[in-house]
């Protein structure tokens, strides 16, 4: 690729106080080696205040019939309210508010390290599980992955926990937030949630990956 660097003329951040995310505004152009430099544009993307990158956490066991892993189903207003059928290139079957997806959650700025990492994977089990698991127990599934980098600087952070059969399970307690409200969790075979997830039956594009690779890490040699 060519030398670029990418000159900032001003910068925007919109979003109300107290929501989820914002959005930076960045008006930009491009410088080129040789002097040149593109119009003037914009680019525009989300932020979150409490963190930048997430947790996607697997948690399984080794059932009677083979592995099984950890899914949840929880509220997505999003799906809800931002896919207008009329506005879709393929209409969805069954619009829902609804996500099964695997544990996850934004890593906050007071996670530092493979260690912080660990320990937000820990604490997230706790809160949309129920299980209670040492931040040792967590093994990274390779390297980070940025999910929609068009529109986030957001990583995912993909890590997995061995769950013994029988371990106690408590209510999840979950964060406080109207959002957990009706989530719900339950077990499922591992290749069985993978071609789900090819089947469009599960939707949700972490839950999917982070399964592929903790099915690749229990097969390795």
């Amino acid at each position: 690729m060519s030398e670029l660097e990418l000159e900032l003329l001003r910068e925007e951040v919109h979003g109300a106080e107290g929501g989820f995310l914002r959005v930076r505004r960045l008006h930009l152009c491009n410088r080129t080696a040789d002097g040149g430099r593109s119009a003037h544009y914009v680019c525009d993307f989300a932020v979150r205040p409490k963190g930048t990158d997430a947790v996607v956490v697997a948690l399984w066991r080794r059932g009677g019939d083979g592995v099984e892993v950890l899914l949840r189903q929880g509220l997505r207003p999003a799906l809800w309210f931002g896919r207008a059928t009329a506005e879709l290139p393929i209409a969805d079957d069954a619009p829902t508010m609804w996500m099964t997806e695997v544990v996850a959650g934004i890593i906050e700025r007071d996670d530092v390290g493979e260690a912080g990492v660990r320990a937000r994977a820990a604490a997230e089990a706790w809160e949309e599980a129920g299980l209670q698991l040492a931040p040792a127990a967590f093994e990274f599934l390779g390297a980070g992955t940025f999910p929609t980098p068009g529109s986030m600087p957001e990583k995912f952070w993909l890590l997995s926990a061995e769950v013994e059969l029988g371990a106690p399970v408590s209510a999840p307690p979950g964060d406080g937030s109207p959002m957990e409200h009706g989530a719900r969790t339950h077990w499922r075979g591992l290749d069985e949630v993978i071609a789900a997830c090819v089947a469009g039956e599960i939707t949700d594009a972490k839950t999917e990956l982070i399964l592929r690779r903790l099915r690749d890490r229990l097969t390795a040699p």
